[in-house]
């Protein structure tokens, strides 16, 4: 039988093709976990960012919608 072909390829061809696309997906997503980029920053030193004061918006009026 001729591997030449996706269709015409034996169960074995297409296992190393399951395996490889594997291996690949795995090596990339370590390559992407190992580029993530080191955080240095001090929990004492975090800057704390307060909201202003609660605004509440109401209205009376009725809109209708065409």
């Amino acid at each position: 039988m001729t591997n030449s072909s996706f269709f015409t390829a034996d169960r074995t061809t297409h296992l190393k093709i399951v395996v490889i696309s594997l291996l690949a997906s795995i090596a990339i997503m370590m390559v992407g976990i190992a580029a993530r980029p080191q955080l240095t920053v001090d929990p004492h030193q975090a800057n704390v960012y307060k909201p202003a004061k609660a605004i509440v918006a109401v209205s009376n009026t009725l809109s209708e919608v065409h």
